[in-house]
């Protein structure tokens, strides 16, 4: 296999981990975005409805995760769906995909900082947000072997904290399985709508493919961590998705600012909230830590390509990580905390990430039997369903993402005639 052009010539990232680190930082990043962030505007898009919002999340993510992998394994470099597309498609279309993963995952940043400070500290939600930015910026730059060390603790905390609150909600007199039935209070495009939003849940498993230049053996790794990380995280959705709907119904849940917090109050296990409340901080501090993780691998590889500042393809000699892409992301992120809504950045994440992965999915569709090419009908269902949940979920996140692609690809073209005229 050639090496993948970006990364001929420039200063590489070393081969460090295995599956279990690389399963680890996928779990980082997916438990923890939804259970704490988007079930709530889940439900009040389709109300009982929510469950199959999920069941539809989870069968895009799978066949998103299965193009993914093999893309990954054919093409071992930083950067994810940038490189993918960019080598299958074409060097727009890479280009797009890189781009709207930096914004619409910068934005994710944004809210799993908001969740953080909306648990830790309510009511002064953006000052907490602001120090956690600057904190898991920091814990980056010195290392990725840190990185895996801080969110293999994250990940067993924030396990068994949900494992607590779904044991007392299903052993409480409050948990009704009758609030599990649909009950049509919600049609065909409000559970799409959900669907796009809880598929912000489970993108995180981008964060294994983006580390394709820091794994051992990506061929084997990568295929077999990905769909690991995304069946564990499945699991967990399901059971804690099961929990809260049967003690709070969908139409608290839709209300709540902190469901799992209610849960357990409503369940009759007050004692518990101040655990939920750590354990959702923590959750989303290490969907944040793998988050910027990702970020700064595809800026690193975007930038060796020169789509975006060449400088930030610096890779630290001693640290050995993208430590100016790093501490870019870490600068946008902290501007977004400070202007952005949590609901509005989650929408507006889920349709840059769906742009993104309907990328990948096209790029599947293009290898050959020889090139691990997944059955047909997974990249045709997954790029399908992309495109209907992006253009499912609220008009402001629709209009707002599609206007940033467009920004993005303008810049694109000004980019490319400027480099043709000079």
């Amino acid at each position: 296999m050639s090496t993948p052009p970006s990364a001929a010539g420039a200063a590489q990232l070393q081969r460090r981990f295995g599956v279990a680190d690389a399963v680890v930082i996928g779990l980082g990043s997916m438990i923890g975005a939804g259970i704490f962030a988007a079930f709530a505007p889940a439900a009040r898009a389709a109300g009982s409805g929510l469950l199959v919002g999920l069941a539809i999340a989870a069968v895009v993510a799978y066949c998103n995760a299965t193009s993914s992998a093999r893309l990954a394994a054919r093409y071992p470099a930083s950067g994810g769906t940038y490189v993918y597309g960019r080598e299958r498609l074409g060097d727009f279309w890479g280009y797009l995909a890189g781009w709207g993963f930096v914004i619409g995952k910068t934005a994710s940043c944004a809210a799993m900082a908001l969740t953080v400070g909306a648990y830790a500290w309510p009511g002064h939600e953006r000052p907490v947000a602001i120090a956690a930015v600057v904190a898991l910026t920091a814990v980056n730059y010195v290392g990725i072997q840190k990185t895996v060390w801080l969110t293999r603790g994250i990940v067993a905390l924030v396990l068994a904290v949900l494992a607590a609150v779904v044991a007392a909600s299903f052993t409480s007199e409050a948990a009704e399985v009758t609030r599990l039935e649909p009950s049509g209070d919600a049609g065909f495009a409000g559970v799409l709508q959900a669907a796009g939003l809880l598929f912000f849940a489970f993108a995180g498993y981008a964060r294994i493919a983006t580390l394709g230049e820091e794994v051992r053996d990506p061929r084997r790794t990568i295929p077999r961590a990905i769909p690991l990380a995304l069946g564990i995280t499945l699991s967990v959705y399901v059971a804690v998705a099961l929990a809260v709907l049967a003690v709070l119904g969908s139409g608290e849940l839709a209300e709540s600012t902190a469901p799992l917090t209610d849960t357990v109050r409503a369940a009759g296990v007050p004692e518990l909230a101040p655990v939920v409340r750590v354990g959702a901080a923590v959750a989303a501090l290490g969907s944040l830590l793998a988050l910027i993780l990702g970020i700064s691998r595809t800026t690193l590889a975007m930038a060796r390509d020169h789509h975006l500042p060449h400088a930030l393809a610096a890779v630290h000699p001693r640290f050995h990580v993208p430590h100016r892409a790093e501490l870019a992301v870490g600068a946008a992120v902290l501007t977004l905390v400070a202007l952005a809504d949590l609901r509005a950045a989650i929408g507006f994440s889920s349709f840059g990430v769906l742009a993104y992965y309907a990328i990948a999915n096209a790029a599947a569709w293009t290898l050959t039997p020889g090139e691990g090419r997944p059955p047909r009908a997974i990249p045709v269902i997954g790029l399908a369903g992309c495109l209907v949940l992006a253009f499912s979920l609220p008009l402001s996140s629709v209009v707002s993402g599609a206007l940033v692609l467009g920004v993005g690809a303008v810049a694109y073209y000004v980019r490319r005639r400027v480099t043709a005229d000079g």
